[in-house]
């Protein structure tokens, strides 16, 4: 479990936070506004982000990347106060039966050597696992994927590992809370974590202080063919 949340100061730290906005009827863009003064995260990432969102930097500045995703209102955004490479979005699998909801994506960012991947991935358990192993096969180098998983139990292969709040997430009405938004990384390690208070969306922001593991480097230079004995 990660330590205690503190007060952002440390530079070589990136700050990323999370939230499921639940499109139109929750959290607003001066909800979001709200939370960047607040918190002063490095990274926001939006799932269930309409286009009313993307006045964000009118109100706050900064650089926003929203890729909307098919047939739907909504998609995936990032902000950041940093100049960032335009964000790049991938196709996810997605189910062949009758009735099924269009393809998923997931939007790519690369900020300070590390790669992120903001997901809104399906509700079905088999389906949401076949996503993240698609969305890993895809990532080189420190990388993290953080958002809706919609995921009920663990998760975590090819050498990611879960390194998120163990806090719930999400409640819808009066059904049992869940953990659905989660942080898995590779080559990252997490200084602190805390869920927050959920406001008008039926999810809670996590937040995040994440660096580069030094001893990932290591290992990978040790694991190269210019270091074979």
């Amino acid at each position: 479990m990660a330590p205690a949340f503190t007060p952002h100061a440390a530079t070589d730290r990136l700050r990323v936070i999370s939230w499921n906005l639940l499109r139109r009827v929750g959290a607003g863009v001066e909800d979001v506004a709200k939370l960047v003064k607040s918190h002063h995260p490095d990274l926001l990432l939006l799932q269930e982000c309409t286009e009313e969102i993307t006045t964000l930097p009118s109100l706050v500045g900064g650089h926003f990347f929203r890729h909307p995703m098919q047939s739907r209102i909504y998609g995936l955004a990032a902000w950041s106060p940093h100049p960032l490479p335009q964000s790049t979005a991938i196709r996810l699998p997605y189910s062949i039966l009758p009735g099924r909801v269009p393809p998923r994506l997931a939007q790519i960012i690369s900020v300070r050597g590390m790669t992120i991947a903001n997901v809104h991935l399906s509700h079905g358990q088999f389906l949401n696992r076949f996503q993240l192993r698609h969305i890993m096969e895809q990532m080189q180098g420190p990388a993290a994927i953080i958002g809706d998983f919609n995921a009920v139990g663990p998760v975590g292969f090819q050498g990611f590992s879960d390194i998120g709040p163990r806090k719930k997430t999400h409640r819808a009405g009066k059904i049992v809370a869940l953990r659905l938004d989660r942080c898995i990384a590779r080559g990252l390690v997490c200084s602190a974590s805390e869920v927050l208070d959920k406001g008008p969306s039926d999810h809670h922001p996590m937040v995040l202080d994440m660096k580069v593991d030094a001893a990932f480097h290591t290992m990978s230079l040790e694991d190269s063919p210019l270091f074979a004995v």
